[in-house]
């Protein structure tokens, strides 16, 4: 005897959904104007490489250089609190201050919600899910639209 619950396709349509948003819930807000800015963007991912970190011996993941050198690190959280994910950028917070929309062509919307100790001025870099896309992606001199918060 098979049971199919009546809302299955429509619970996993809306699931399948909800987890592929990323960036797509990202919009300016309605009626705001932008400003065109020249940014060198580059790109990162959540890895050891791009974040600045590496594994203890019993692989607790530790930052591995600065001031917090050895001290925990929460991999994939971004310096405002949020998780990282499509959409996720990271940028000088004097200049651009989180919760600052952007428009990348060939990126798409993203929000400030990190920044770095390399990034400085009007650099700006976007997050993508693996270190092989955000290589792909390498250094770039974009126009990108700004909507500051």
């Amino acid at each position: 005897m098979r049971i199919i619950p009546k809302y299955a396709g429509w619970a996993c349509a809306l699931l399948g959904l909800a987890l592929s948003a990323g960036c797509a819930s990202i919009k300016p807000p309605a009626g705001a104007k932008a400003s065109e800015r020249k940014l060198t963007v580059t790109a990162y991912c959540q890895c050891g490489k791009c974040c600045g970190w590496t594994r203890t011996w019993y692989g607790r993941p530790v930052y591995s250089s600065g001031p917090a050198k050895g001290k925990p690190k929460k991999v994939g959280i971004t310096a405002s609190g949020t998780k990282a994910r499509k959409g996720t950028i990271a940028a000088d917070p004097a200049i651009y201050p989180f919760k600052t929309i952007m428009h990348i062509p060939g990126y798409g919307y993203g929000r400030v919600e990190d920044c770095g100790g390399a990034i400085k001025g009007n650099h700006i870099e976007v997050f993508f899910s693996s270190h092989k896309k955000a290589l792909k992606w390498g250094r770039q001199t974009q126009t990108v639209k700004v909507w500051l918060p």
